[in-house]
């Protein structure tokens, strides 16, 4: 192995250690925790190190954020690909969604809520976002019904998605409801 190639890996080392660590962080004590001083004691190494993998916060965030929606697009697929039919996969998907929203709080919250500086919905969208998007599209565009467009559809539905684990977390809807409030979303929304 070359110098330069060991180098690499070291880089890519601390900068896996520095999300791992930031998402730790803020999934036990909220991104507010996450500082720039905190996380280089947290990997001991000094800020300046830190700044040559991430500009600041932001970027951090954009970093779990990616990660978060490689691992959420992999749970959709994992709990689909078990499911036997339409509606079976976008019940399916619809659990393992709102799943990952509760298991990974501050994850969730970097993909859906804070800045971290990445496009959404444009050209320049990075491909895990995009990836995420299409885990959704791949179930929820076969029960979109005649005539409606797949896309259109699948927003829809994240978006009620998005609503009922956002609104779950805050407390403003009772936790034990969550199965039969998905049940009406398929039923209502699913054409099958």
């Amino acid at each position: 192995m070359s110098v330069q190639e060991r180098k690499e890996r070291e880089r890519a080392s601390r900068e896996r250690l520095i999300v791992a660590t930031a998402r730790e962080l803020a999934e036990q004590q909220g991104w507010d925790a996450v500082t720039t001083r905190r996380l280089a004691e947290r990997i001991e190494y000094s800020q300046p190190v830190l700044y040559s993998h991430f500009r600041g916060k932001r970027e951090i965030i954009g970093a779990v954020a990616l990660q978060g929606a490689v691992e959420m697009a992999e749970a959709v697929r994992a709990a689909t690909a078990a499911a036997d039919g339409p509606r079976e996969r976008v019940a399916a998907l619809a659990g393992a969604y709102l799943d990952f929203a509760a298991r990974n709080p501050a994850v969730y919250d970097a993909i859906f809520q804070l800045d971290g500086g990445l496009a959404y919905a444009q050209e320049d969208t990075p491909e895990p976002l995009k990836d995420a998007f299409a885990a959704l599209l791949e179930s929820l565009g076969e029960v979109a019904g005649d005539g409606v467009h797949p896309g259109l559809f699948t927003e829809t539905f994240w978006a009620a998605l998005h609503g009922l684990a956002t609104l779950t977390r805050a407390g403003r809807l009772p936790p034990e409801d969550t199965e039969p409030r998905v049940k009406l979303l398929v039923d209502r929304l699913a054409v099958v």
